[in-house]
C-alpha cells in the first residue's frame, strides 16, 4: 500500500490558474457574499468549541444546488482566518469532480488515483496562491467509486491527512443520487447540506437527510 503515516507531503504550486468568479472569497475578502461565508465558517467551526470539527463533509439533496462553490468558498474563508489554519478541500465527487475546473487549473491526478494505488498522496496534492489552502482533485473517473470510498485505503488516506492539515473539507455527490456522502459522514466529524432556497423541494430535503441518517452520519 502506497498509503503510509510515514508519507511526506509534497504540495505542487500550480501557477496561472484562472479561477472561477464565483468563489467570490478568492476575489474580494470584504465583499458581502464572503462576510456570509465567514459566518458560515464561524457557526461551522464553533458548534464544539472544545473540539471544533476537524473533517466537514459538504453536499447537497440534488445537482446545481451549488455545493462545491460553497465548499470552495468556505475553504478559503476557513484559510484565511486569522489563526492561519492548514486547509485541505478533497473532490470526493469522482463521477463529475468540478473543483479543478474551478479553480481554472489542469490536474488530472487526484483521489480515484490515489485509492486505486495509482498515485501517492503527494502526487495529487496542490495548491494555487491561497496562503494554507491545499486541494485534491477527483482524479480519472473509476468504475466504482461508492467502493473506493467505503474502502480501507480511503480511511487510511483520511487519516493521513488529518495528522498533516487543520481542516478538511469533503466535496461529495448529492444525497438522493448516489450513496457517496453517506458513506463518507460517518468518517467525518459532520455534514453540511447545501440548500437551494426556492429551488430544491421540501420533501427532497427531508428524504435526503433519511439517506444521511442511516449510516449514522452527523449533520450540521
Amino acid at each position: 500500500a502506497r498509503i503510509k503515516e510515514h508519507d511526506q507531503m509534497v504540495i505542487k504550486r500550480i501557477g496561472n490558474s484562472k479561477v472561477d468568479q464565483r468563489i467570490i472569497a478568492y476575489f474580494d475578502q470584504k465583499a458581502l457574499i464572503t462576510e456570509q461565508y465567514k459566518i458560515l465558517r464561524t457557526n461551522v467551526l464553533s458548534i464544539n468549541k472544545a473540539k471544533p470539527p476537524k473533517v466537514l463533509v459538504i453536499t447537497s439533496s440534488i445537482h446545481s444546488e451549488g455545493k462545491t462553490l460553497t465548499a470552495l468558498n468556505l475553504a478559503v474563508t476557513i484559510a484565511q482566518s486569522t489563526q492561519k489554519p492548514q486547509v485541505l478541500l478533497i473532490d470526493a465527487d469522482m463521477r463529475r469532480g468540478r473543483i479543478a475546473k474551478y479553480l481554472g487549473v489542469s490536474q488530472k491526478v487526484g483521489l480515484s488515483d490515489i485509492l486505486t494505488d495509482q498515485a501517492n498522496p503527494s502526487d495529487a496534492l496542490f495548491n494555487i496562491d491561497v496562503e494554507n489552502l491545499t486541494f485534491v482533485a477527483s482524479g480519472s473517473v473509476p468504475p466504482n467509486p461508492v467502493e473506493l470510498l467505503n474502502s480501507d485505503r480511503m480511511r487510511r488516506f483520511l487519516i493521513l491527512m488529518k495528522s498533516k492539515f487543520d481542516h478538511i473539507i469533503i466535496d461529495t455527490p448529492p444525497v438522493i443520487s448516489v450513496a457517496d456522502a453517506g458513506i463518507i459522514g460517518p468518517m467525518s466529524d459532520g455534514v453540511l447540506m447545501v440548500i437551494q432556497a426556492g429551488r430544491t423541494h421540501r420533501g427532497v430535503v427531508k428524504r435526503a437527510k433519511e439517506l444521511l441518517h442511516q449510516p449514522h452520519s452527523n449533520d450540521l
